[in-house]
């Protein structure tokens, strides 16, 4: 069963998060090492998820047309800080 670390680029489809997991793989000509991005949607039962989250995936059986991920656990999640003159919530990321 596959397992992926990934960041939430998405949310706005109901009980589904959108993941982008980032790899690095060796190009054998060069010998060199590039980063591989893939996109993944996973099941996210309870809404939990929020954008820029750093999240754990797990391979499942397949849920809908392109859902076959769900998220285990939430590793870290990005502050939130709601802007006192417009009262919209707003992304804090401080994280190194």
């Amino acid at each position: 069963m596959a397992q992926f670390v990934g960041t939430v680029i998405g949310t706005k489809m109901n009980k589904t998060a959108k993941i982008l997991v980032t790899r690095l793989a060796l190009y054998n000509k060069l010998k060199t090492f590039f980063n591989e991005r893939k996109v993944y949607f996973a099941h996210d039962e309870n809404n939990e998820c929020a954008i820029g989250d750093l999240v754990v995936i797990k391979e499942c059986q397949r849920l809908s047309k392109k859902k076959y991920f769900t998220v285990t656990e939430i590793v870290d999640k990005v502050p939130r800080v709601v802007d006192p003159e417009t009262g919209k919530i707003v992304l804090q990321d401080n994280r190194e």
